[in-house]
């Protein structure tokens, strides 16, 4: 007996195997520079309350946030929250994170146009990852009925902006990990020869966004070739 092998499936194993990829290389990146002591002996606090204080932003503050690598500034409060093994540590990739989440601090505070598009695009993105699924699924299980095109449809619909969303972080990031380069530079945080393991750290972070947004649109390539023309083959 021969089973049918969906070749689709080609898509999801190499989204599969690039994401993965850039995860590995993210945690094998920072756990390399998270031995490696910055030479100003600075804390990921006093590199972010820095940063923000020399670009004369005063309304945010930084506060330490459980988990590993959970960072993050959220604009609705203003907030620039780093981990426990960034918010308390001095080594050169502490002190690169910091300088990330501050660098959208910067964008926010400058009104960078991709930072308040995917602010605005954050409610249908979490919508949109989370019913596209359960739409899709219940599509199938009803059969090839009007209703069951209808759902399918919506759900690839709905999976797409999720798709788009992931894409519009990528300027927001990389903008960000820019910023912070300048912003290490500038305010002489780090020398020449750490700054490298820096641009490393976030080079490397910025590629499991790159993985991810990869990993989406070849998700969504597989549905659309799933799935495009259902209708018009029942007609």
């Amino acid at each position: 007996m021969y089973y049918h092998f969906d070749i689709t499936y080609i898509f999801v194993i190499i989204g599969m195997l690039i994401t993965l990829i850039a995860s590995w290389s993210m945690k094998a990146t920072f756990a390399r520079f998270e031995r490696v002591p910055s030479s100003s002996n600075m804390t990921g606090r006093e590199v972010a309350e820095r940063i923000l204080r020399a670009n004369g932003i005063y309304d945010v503050s930084v506060r330490p946030v459980s988990g590993r690598l959970t960072d993050h500034y959220d604009p609705r409060d203003k907030t620039v929250s780093l981990s426990e093994v960034i918010y308390n540590s001095t080594s050169v990739a502490a002190v690169a994170v910091a300088a990330h989440e501050c660098g959208h601090a910067i964008q926010d505070n400058v009104g960078y146009v991709p930072l308040n598009l995917r602010s605005a695009f954050v409610p249908v993105a979490n919508w949109g990852s989370r019913l596209s699924w359960p739409m899709i699924v219940i599509g199938v299980f009803l059969g090839t009925g009007n209703m069951s095109n209808i759902l399918i449809q919506v759900g690839i619909l709905m999976f797409m902006l999720a798709v788009i969303f992931q894409i519009i972080t990528l300027p927001v990031e990389f903008d960000a990990s820019r910023r912070a380069m300048i912003e290490l530079k500038s305010n002489n945080i780090l020398p020449g020869n750490e700054d490298r393991g820096a641009k490393k750290v976030l080079f490397a972070a910025a590629m499991t966004y790159v993985a991810a947004a990869a990993s989406g649109v070849l998700q969504m390539l597989r549905l659309l070739l799933l799935f495009n023309g259902r209708g018009r083959r029942r007609n």
